[in-house]
């Protein structure tokens, strides 16, 4: 059902609906006629009611089996969201604690998983974030021994990130020549990213200057498959606060809840969904059934890009949450984040 223009409703179809809307938002139970009333709405009873019934028929309100009261459909959350919320600009205190986060020393990685959990806990939502693998510089390399037939390869950043790959050993292969093979790639790689670390690689042992014995050339060359996987820049998608998602009126519906969390799980579909907010220049809101992948927890994601001084999209930054989550505050402060974000990476 295409949602139908605000312009369409009377006065008083618009201040009911209003209150219906505002009132599910804060409370999560659906929103009867005396509530209404008491809101100053002055109509009478039956009036209310009447008007309840055509904004149910415009498919913008529903009743619920177990209540008399009316809740706004993903359509009349639309609606509301796009004509009629008025945004909340994020206080000083919520600003100040976002930047904070953002601005911590250390790996990018950890900036932002910082800044997620902070978006997370002010906006009582799961915080998201999506940006491409960015590659590392390598400081050194190095190789643990798991057992006589795998070897932890230990790849360290010049920004102190540290990544792991698992390899096979070859046939024959000792401690001394896995510290062999450490020191020569820390040696002739410090520096480097992984795609150009790759390069060197081919280049020194196609020509032979590979100073290296038969086993430890092979660890090398079995290796360079391996760091390969990192040329095709994977995004990387950190989620922070899933817990909060699981409130007092969660609680009632905890069905919604495991799918919910069941989405979650599911990185890959999220990381589309985020990557489909990145053309836009505004915040992207999707709602409940209007994307597939929440039909059945009946979610909604707050998504904004970010960008660095070139202009290029650097990642995405939002929240996930219930349908009913505060709008009109969300909104900004996952813009305000993005600002930061682009500020911080740029």
């Amino acid at each position: 059902m295409v949602t139908p223009p605000i312009t369409e409703l009377t006065d008083r179809a618009r201040d009911i609906f209003r209150v219906v809307v505002d009132s599910y938002l804060t409370s999560g139970q659906p929103v009867g006629s005396k509530t209404i009333a008491l809101s100053g709405i002055n109509l009478s009873p039956a009036s209310i009611r009447n008007v309840l019934q055509e904004l149910e028929e415009r498919g913008l309100l529903a009743a619920p089996h177990t209540s008399a009261g009316r809740m706004p459909t993903d359509i009349g959350l639309r609606l509301f969201v796009d004509g009629m919320m008025h945004a909340m600009e994020p206080s000083i205190e919520e600003r100040t604690a976002i930047e904070a986060r953002a601005a911590r020393s250390g790996p990018v990685e950890e900036a932002l998983a910082a800044t997620t959990a902070v978006l997370s806990g002010l906006s009582a939502c799961a915080g998201l974030v999506m940006v491409p693998k960015r590659e590392m510089k390598l400081r050194s390399i190095g190789f643990v021994p798991l057992s006589p037939i795998q070897a932890l390869a230990v790849l360290v950043a010049e920004d102190g990130a540290v990544e792991n790959r698992v390899l096979e050993l070859p046939p024959g292969m000792t401690g001394s020549a896995l510290v062999e093979a450490g020191n020569y790639l820390s040696a002739t790689l410090a520096g480097l990213t992984l795609g150009q670390a790759r390069e060197r690689l081919e280049r020194e042992l196609a020509a032979g200057r590979a100073a290296l014995d038969g086993a430890a050339r092979a660890l090398v060359e079995q290796g360079l498959a391996v760091w390969s996987e990192d040329g095709e820049r994977r995004p990387i998608l950190i989620v922070r606060g899933q817990g909060r998602l699981i409130d007092a009126a969660a609680a009632a519906d905890l069905e919604r809840v495991r799918d919910l969390l069941d989405d979650l799980e599911g990185k890959q579909e999220i990381a589309h969904l985020l990557d489909s907010a990145r053309a836009g220049d505004s915040t992207r809101i999707f709602i409940g059934a209007e994307n597939k992948l929440f039909a059945l927890s009946g979610s909604s994601v707050i998504a904004r890009p970010f960008r660095g001084l070139d202009g290029q999209v650097i990642g995405v930054v939002g929240v996930i949450g219930p349908t009913r989550l505060n709008y009109a505050r969300v909104v900004p402060m996952v813009d305000f984040t993005a600002a930061t974000l682009a500020r911080m990476m740029g």
